[in-house]
């Protein structure tokens, strides 16, 4: 969470900043703040609430400078206000700081640092690092820094500037994303790459345990511990217009069409010629290893966590695989039993998701192969896994996950057919027709946005109400559960999702005369069971939305209304039962004036614990 943006040069910074965390707003909105070092020296403006609110109070009373260091907050430590905004300084405004992640041990520090005269002004771990700098600085900065953060526990991106040395900008990171960006003349500090992609396409990325000292020169890149570090340039080939909206009102109505090609590019060149078969060259697994396999853990948060339910069943299935499923910030923390012949698939959008990288960690340290699946080529999650799949989804805005989520359903189901083809597990005819499937997704998923104005006009009746259900079996149980987040996540309906068994043990005291049920009903082997779920809410008034293929008669008789999905492979309805629910969470928050892609409360890349 919290975005950070840096820049040093010749040009006039503000603007600069401004722009770069335009970009990063989806990472953090509570609050918004730019140090800029001008004529006069440090000087610091920081407001509470969107970028625009900054943006108009810097037309009011500029700041001109060619160093400063911006930031955009995601609260954590200390509600949202202008003084709990970032930059944080010291008392004698020598040093500013902006900061990304959580200082544990800052109650420690802040005691400390006021028993040797500190007076502090804000709720947040923040201002400790600006105290703690400036207590320990005798001239050279980025010795002042990493003295600190040496004294430091926690999860951090930093960037730094001092008035007595107004050239240079110090950048840090410890689990908390970082990138430097390299230009002529000027240098950058990013937690994102659009935030600089504007201005320059060669980066460093930092690794953890890493800083770098920039200056309109050059750029120095040390670890913590004062090595200096030689390291060759990563050149960014993304398109800058992909982070625009292109015509559609909001990122995520984008999002949700962008993912016909996301599952195109997604699939690429891992499917033969002939359709028969997976390729994973990057799958750094023998044959031998997989056959080793005995069981496999899949460990995400959120949407991811959504993904892998669904994953499991896939592998189940396909290669026969026990497989257990995990939240990532409960994983480590009971004691899971890891062996050599343990597979963890660790799924992450970003590959900075902090609970998910400490899953991985302690996976390793298990001796157990990590796979991760990410959307972020030199995240931390694909650095530091043993196999990456990338899920070509492309840059993703919206705080709510859409197409990187379907993406990974995408690789999961990838990498079950391959698991199934190395192990013998399914036959050719089976995998071949599942390939067939697959490859008609993107179609499909274009046949369902077309329809989007049907979805709408069911969206505008449920904004009526306060409660809203989801209901399925198998993996429909598993896309209602992501289909209730989504609708949580920006319409803010309060919305829960049950196995379509489990209504009577306890859910149905919950269903009155005239509540919406969504009831998903794609599963062929479960249809017969999910309808006889449907007709217990119905009997207790429920209004209900039926899910279903094309084709089914009997599905219209039982429900209220009805929206089919193309035909296709049973494990792979999940990539086109969830589009309709994308939508339905869409409108409904439109329907209901909220700001659909910057929910309250949410941020993009959940970077602490």
């Amino acid at each position: 969470m919290c975005g950070i943006v840096g820049y040093v040069g010749k040009r006039d910074s503000k603007d600069i900043l401004i722009e770069g965390l335009k970009k990063l707003e989806y990472r953090g909105y509570d609050s918004a703040g730019v140090a800029v070092f001008t004529q006069n020296g440090l000087e610091v403006r920081k407001t509470k609430g969107r970028l625009a609110v900054l943006e108009s109070a810097l037309d009011e009373k500029p700041l001109h400078g060619s160093i400063g260091i911006g930031h955009t907050r995601w609260a954590t430590h200390g509600k949202p206000s202008d003084v709990n905004s970032h930059p944080h300084t010291d008392n004698a405004l020598k040093f500013s700081v902006v900061h990304n992640g959580i200082i544990e041990n800052y109650m420690t520090l802040k005691d400390e640092l006021i028993a040797g005269g500190a007076n502090f002004v804000s709720e947040t771990d923040t201002e400790v690092i600006a105290h703690l700098i400036a207590s320990v600085y005798e001239g050279d900065i980025v010795k002042a820094v990493q003295k600190a953060v040496s004294r430091m526990r926690g999860a951090f991106a930093l960037g730094v500037l001092t008035e007595y040395e107004p050239e240079k900008l110090v950048a840090v990171r410890l689990a908390s994303p970082l990138i430097i960006g390299v230009g002529e003349g000027e240098n950058f500090i990013g937690s994102d790459i659009p935030a600089i992609l504007e201005h320059t396409r060669n980066v460093y990325i930092l690794n953890d345990g890493e800083m770098a000292l920039l200056t309109k020169d050059g750029v120095e890149l040390m670890t913590i511990e004062g090595n200096f570090i030689s390291r060759e340039l990563f050149h960014v080939d993304w398109d800058i217009t992909t982070a625009e909206k292109a015509g559609f009102d909001h990122f995520m109505l984008k999002e949700i069409h962008e993912q016909p090609k996301a599952y195109r590019d997604t699939m690429g060149a891992r499917l033969n010629d002939e359709g028969t078969a997976v390729q994973l060259p990057e799958l750094k697994l023998t044959a031998e290893q997989i056959k080793g396999i005995s069981r496999i853990h899949i460990v995400a948060c959120g949407t991811a966590y959504h993904a892998g339910l669904v994953g499991k069943n896939m592998i189940e299935q396909l290669a026969r695989i026990p497989v257990e499923t995990d939240v990532a910030s409960e994983y480590r923390y009971r004691s899971p039993i890891i062996t050599k012949d343990t597979l963890v698939i660790v799924v992450s959008q970003s590959g900075e998701t902090a609970d998910t990288l400490a899953a991985l960690r302690e996976a390793k340290r298990n001796g157990a192969h990590v796979l991760a699946i990410t959307n972020v080529v030199g995240s931390s999650v694909a650095r530091e896994a043993d196999s990456v799949i990338v899920t070509w989804a492309g840059p993703e805005i919206a705080v709510a996950s859409t197409k990187a989520y379907t993406s990974q359903l995408i690789a999961f189901s990838l990498f079950s057919l391959f698991l199934a083809q190395t192990l013998g597990t399914q036959t050719t005819e089976a995998i071949t027709e599942t390939i067939t499937a697959m490859k008609q997704l993107p179609e499909q998923v274009e046949s369902i946005l077309a329809r989007g104005d049907e979805i709408k006009a069911y969206a505008e009746e449920i904004a009526k109400h306060k409660d809203l259900f989801f209901i399925g079996r198998g993996v429909d149980y598993a896309v209602a559960l992501e289909g209730s987040l989504k609708l949580k996540e920006i319409s803010y309906i309060h919305s829960e999702a049950y196995p379509a068994g489990e209504l009577k043990h306890g859910t149905l005291a919950l269903i009155e005369e005239g509540v919406p049920v969504i009831a998903l009903a794609v599963q062929e082997d479960l249809f017969e069971k999910t309808v006889s779920n449907v007709k217990e809410v119905k009997a207790r008034g429920a209004h209900v939305l039926g899910l279903g293929q094309e084709g089914h008669e009997e599905l219209p008789k039982a429900v209220d209304q009805v929206f089919s999905i193309p035909r296709t492979v049973s494990l792979l309805t999940p990539a086109l039962s969830v589009v309709p629910l994308q939508l339905l969470a869409y409108y409904a928050s439109l329907a209901l004036g909220h700001d659909v892609d910057k929910p309250r409360n949410l941020a993009k890349s959940v970077t602490v614990e």
